[in-house]
């Protein structure tokens, strides 16, 4: 199989081949993919970063290599096991925010995905391995700008809200019908207990004859800002 990939054809028969130069070949493109995608992570302050994405990487290559080592022609059982281990790992790094936020999804897949590249670079799938990885800069640099256009074109939106008193969310509900927002769902945030605010998460619809009042969901919330009786207001991603 690894002949018929066309980068390790050009490179030659020795990287298909587990020896001491296709060894660190594979270390090598393991480790700069991995700090590539993890130094994309860090830039933008995501939980994991640089040192995170090499590590999953080289284990992932190293398991690869010791499955092809010992047993080439039976089931990958360390490398099954370090994508079980990678899974695990990767979900630690999803967290809940006070704002009712999840945070980390997108690391956590990324991370996932670093993995399953270091075992096609491990196998000496070179072609696969630059494809995959083009294919994830892509989603993780340039997909972000259509997803937010994506967001603010939608009808539907999430809002964290901080009213300065509980007795004001009446006066939230009626002032948003009258603005054009139709809201389906309200949740108290219990992290704000004590705080001495009044906090939800609101889920608003922006009524279709209404929508072209409104440019994007930044002017929703700039206007809902306005509000005397609103403390802080703020879109959740």
């Amino acid at each position: 199989m690894n002949m018929n990939d066309p980068i390790a054809s050009l490179l030659g028969s020795w990287a298909t081949e587990l020896n001491l130069y296709s060894v660190l070949l594979r270390v090598a493109v393991s480790v700069v993919f991995a700090a590539m995608i993890g130094c994309e992570r860090a830039s933008k302050r995501h939980a994991a970063g640089q040192r995170t994405f090499i590590l999953v990487a080289l284990a992932s290559t190293m398991a690869m290599m010791l499955d092809k080592s010992f047993s080439p022609s039976n089931p990958q059982i360390i490398s099954a096991a370090a994508v079980i281990a990678i899974a695990i790992i990767s979900s630690n790094s999803i967290l809940y925010s006070s704002k009712n936020q999840i945070k980390g999804l997108t690391t956590s897949v990324a991370l996932w995905a670093c993995g399953v590249i270091g075992l096609t670079i491990g196998a000496g799938l070179y072609t696969v391995s630059v494809i995959g990885y083009a294919a994830l800069m892509c989603c993780l640099a340039l997909f972000p700008t259509f997803e937010i256009d994506l967001k603010n074109r939608s009808n539907h939106f999430e809002v964290h809200l901080e009213l300065k008193n509980r007795e004001d969310l009446q006066r939230f509900i009626t002032t948003m019908r009258t603005l054009g927002l139709k809201i389906d769902d309200i949740e108290a945030n219990p992290a704000y207990i004590n705080s001495g605010l009044s906090v939800y998460s609101v889920s608003l619809t922006v009524r279709q004859k209404d929508r072209a009042k409104y440019s994007s969901h930044q002017e929703m919330i700039k206007a809902i800002n306005t509000l005397d009786f609103v403390y802080y207001a703020e879109e959740i991603d």
